[in-house]
């Protein structure tokens, strides 16, 4: 299951509006202690300008990486959207799919009133949906042994 912040989804969405009718895609950053937790939202430049293609630009991909090391940060949400098909992953992304811990997560923006946002593990090749939960924050999501202690 994707748990996400509100804040970030509607960031992803205004992303995928924005760049509408060319595909929008982007990384959510998160700690890399296990805690699989969207934090910092990095849009991205469809380097292929497509609208039914993306595209990362290799060196912006390298500079983002090299960035997520340094703050020891893995990407937890690949996002991007799909401007005319629903939000499921065409051939070419599963294709393109590296990250096996990443949540793949899709915008549909082909109706200009609403959206549709779906989640997906791909790991070699197999594509599994994922639920998403959207929160308003993580400190509420799953209350228990995620949560740290209280000073």
């Amino acid at each position: 299951m994707l748990t996400i912040r509100r804040d970030l989804v509607e960031a992803m969405v205004a992303h995928a509006r924005r760049d509408h009718p060319d595909e929008a895609c982007g990384v959510i950053a998160g700690a890399d202690d296990g805690t699989d937790r969207p934090e910092r939202f990095i849009p991205m430049l469809n380097a292929a300008r497509s609208p039914t293609f993306y595209e990362f630009d290799s060196a912006d991909l390298l500079k983002l990486y090299r960035e997520m090391g340094a703050n020891d940060e893995v990407p937890v949400v690949i996002y991007h959207s799909h401007t005319a098909t629903e939000a499921y992953p065409s051939r070419t992304d599963v294709a393109y799919a590296s990250e096996p811990f990443a949540h793949y997560v899709l915008v549909s923006t082909r109706d200009p009133e609403a959206h549709e946002l779906r989640s997906y593990r791909i790991v070699d090749g197999v594509v599994t949906e994922e639920p998403v939960e959207v929160v308003e924050s993580y400190e509420f999501a799953h209350p228990g042994q995620d949560d740290p202690p209280q000073e």
